[in-house]
């Protein structure tokens, strides 16, 4: 099972912060920092001092660490053009020495679009096919050919398809809840699927749609790779669980029953009932980016009897 840590920076965090999880979470042995791409804060939260950019983020990061993988969960199709988005990832790709991954999503957040001047199609799911269609187009195409697409959104004419990226094949992820076109899309693209925020019963349900949409597609059901995305909330006894679902304006008893949350017997306990049905990746959300010891709690507790 590998541990991730997936942040969300648009609550309140500055690149310096990003990067000082970035590194704890390399120096502790978690196998990647993955981040939302959010331009708008949620719920309570005030935001400060300001969003960062996804992309521009990792770029800094690649150059910063040395070994932790770094990804996205998940890049808003409605924020950037597809052929523009395969340079960025090729580049950061590069800039990493073959460490990134691409999640990519429809984008669903409308409040971050009307607040920045993003257009928010109503048609969104379309475009993100075409766009993973264009993504991995680009990327596929052999040096010194062209690559053409012509579709309903999204028009591509004697691309010289380039940069590449440092990896042969950089991996995609797509996730969701959704019960057809998400299973479909899965199949068809993605190296790994995702179900964030999903109980057990939940996440095994759309695993078992994805795993039959992969075998319809001829792929076979294993050659994806099956994760969770859950809020962590760990302590060494009650009141330090209490203290750290406090610090997210949470509640216990709701982190324990949507989340990881509790001792770190009681999280590895649950993160077994996961991996009994299929899930070999989970991503850790920390909402508290300054609580660098729930990392190295998570890393000497949890993650230890995982290995």
């Amino acid at each position: 099972m590998d541990l991730r840590i997936f942040t969300e920076p648009q609550q309140g965090a500055t690149y310096d912060t990003l990067l000082t999880v970035a590194r704890a979470a390399e120096d502790l042995g978690f196998d990647a920092f993955f981040r939302s791409d959010h331009y708008l804060r949620m719920g309570a939260a005030d935001g400060l001092p300001g969003p960062t950019d996804a992309w521009i983020t990792l770029a800094g990061l690649a150059r910063e660490t040395k070994r932790i993988r770094l990804g996205t969960l998940m890049t808003a199709g409605t924020f950037r053009l597809p052929g523009v988005l395969a340079i960025q990832v090729a580049q950061v790709d590069q800039m990493s020495g073959g460490r990134v991954e691409l999640g990519l999503g429809a984008g669903w957040f409308e409040e971050e679009h009307r607040a920045y001047g993003i257009p928010f199609p109503k048609e969104k799911f379309a475009r993100l096919e075409e766009q993973l269609a264009i993504v991995t187009g680009l990327w596929g195409t052999e040096a010194g050919k062209t690559f053409d697409f012509h579709g309903t959104y999204y028009d591509l004419t004697d691309s010289p398809a380039l940069p590449k990226p440092a990896q042969k094949k950089v991996p995609v992820l797509i996730g969701g809840h959704g019960a057809t076109r998400t299973p479909r899309l899965a199949a068809q693209y993605a190296d790994e699927f995702n179900i964030p925020f999903a109980s057990v019963e939940d996440t095994e349900r759309q695993f078992g749609r994805v795993r039959a949409a992969a075998e319809e597609a001829g792929r076979g059901a294993d050659a994806l790779t099956y994760s969770n995305a859950l809020v962590v909330c760990v302590g060494r006894d009650d009141q330090e669980v209490a203290r750290r679902a406090a610090a997210i304006g949470r509640e216990v008893d709701e982190l324990k029953a949507n989340g990881l949350a509790g001792s770190p017997a009681e999280v590895v306990d649950k993160i077994g009932r996961y991996a009994a049905i299929g899930s070999r990746r989970i991503y850790l959300q920390v909402l508290d980016l300054g609580d660098l010891d729930h990392l190295e709690l998570i890393s000497a507790q949890v993650q230890s009897q995982l290995s």
